[in-house]
């Protein structure tokens, strides 16, 4: 995996089940060579590795990794949706995507209208945290 791009670290309010902690939010941008479900493995591994128990659904975690987008491929495996299929309901992945990949937003990629992406954009309770020259913006 080749990292090309890194948002900076976005708190917002937990989702779903709300009795945890604010979770820590960003997106990265890569090249690989492995298949989507391929990459999709070593993603629930690094999970493993890093503490992730599947215990509650949208639960306290220590890490959370989706694969949001495979270049331009459309998968609807069981394990796997690509685009994620909750992707446009998500300022929490929308916004640091907009800052590492905003051709996703011209209509190349990312079908979502206007309207609707300048309502998520405005709201408030998506507040950067850390940006990626080191600063605590919060």
């Amino acid at each position: 995996f080749v990292l090309q791009a890194v948002s900076s670290i976005y708190r917002t309010e937990a989702v779903g089940y709300t009795e945890q902690p604010d979770f820590l939010n960003m997106v990265v941008q890569g090249e690989t060579k492995l298949s989507p479900l391929a990459l999709l493995e070593v993603c629930l591994d690094i999970e493993k590795e890093l503490g992730r128990v599947r215990t509650i659904r949208w639960g306290p975690r220590a890490i959370d990794l989706d694969l949001l987008f495979f270049g331009g491929q459309k998968m609807a495996a069981k394990k796997l949706h690509l685009p994620h299929p909750r992707l446009h309901e998500r300022a929490f992945v929308l916004i640091p995507l907009r800052e590492i990949a905003p051709e996703f937003f011209n209509g190349l990629q990312l079908e979502i209208p206007p309207q609707k992406v300048d309502l998520l954009f405005s709201r408030d309770d998506v507040k950067i945290m850390l940006a990626k020259r080191g600063l605590f913006i919060e």
